[in-house]
């Protein structure tokens, strides 16, 4: 039954995207602008990692991708608090985790579509990263989708309006954005940002991935980064679970 009604939450909430084909683009919009804007003032430039710049940059992207997508898509749950939605499907003999896994399975399928168009994009301006390692960015963003989302549902269903939920996410993806070397290698900076930036679980995340894109991935940051994500999905997701269960019961 739980497969089931994750199946059903998960094909109401993606013909919700389908149908909204301007969101779905529009998603990766700041990605590709970094890319395009941001990528070539880097070209040659000394970065502190191995690879070239393209593959220090991409990684990143791609993960910010699913930082700000994901944090916000408790968007949605705090509109259909607001208008009954969400009382209605509690009311049903749905499970109530599937309701919290239809909903970040969508996700973690839309952004890691959006992901897909951003490698492309970036193939075309020159990345070059092998196959193993592109696919293993795109598991990374299923996964930091999943912990994300999971957390942002939760936040949802703890505020009561859009004026709450809008800057208390602000106020957590930014410290995240700018302490885990989303945009160049935390390597690059002071000692002391270096090692504050290793209390950030989203720096493992950016670590691995770039170790993937350049071929490497038998390495300490692949195996702190595989470990931190599953850890930081599975935990998101129990404690979205246990308060989808309990609010408003």
């Amino acid at each position: 039954m739980l497969v089931h009604d994750t199946a059903v939450v998960y094909g109401r909430y993606a013909r919700q995207s389908l149908r909204s084909r301007f969101a779905l683009l529009f998603g990766v919009l700041m990605p590709m602008l970094y890319l395009l804007f941001f990528g070539p003032l880097l070209t040659g430039l000394p970065l502190g990692g191995r690879g070239d710049s393209w593959q220090v940059l991409v990684p990143g992207l791609l993960l910010q991708l699913a930082l700000f997508g994901a944090s916000f898509a408790g968007f949605m749950v705090v509109l259909e608090k607001s208008t009954g939605v969400l009382d209605r499907m509690r009311v049903t003999p749905v499970s109530r985790l599937a309701l919290l896994l239809g909903r970040v399975l969508r996700d973690a399928t839309l952004f890691v579509f959006q992901a897909v168009l951003l490698v492309l994009a970036a193939l075309a301006m020159g990345l070059r990263a092998p196959l193993p390692g592109v696919l293993i960015g795109f598991a990374f963003v299923a996964l930091l989708t999943v912990a994300l989302a999971a957390l942002s549902y939760t936040l949802a269903m703890k505020v009561s309006s859009p004026q709450e939920f809008g800057p208390t996410v602000n106020a957590l993806t930014m410290p995240s954005m700018l302490l885990s070397g989303l945009m160049l290698p935390m390597a690059l900076g002071p000692a002391w940002l270096d090692v504050l930036s290793h209390l950030m679980p989203l720096r493992y995340l950016v670590d691995a991935v770039r170790d993937a894109y350049v071929g490497s991935y038998a390495t300490a940051h692949m195996l702190y980064g595989v470990l931190v994500a599953v850890a930081f999905a599975a935990l998101a997701v129990a404690a979205g679970t246990r308060v989808f269960r309990t609010e408003g019961a």
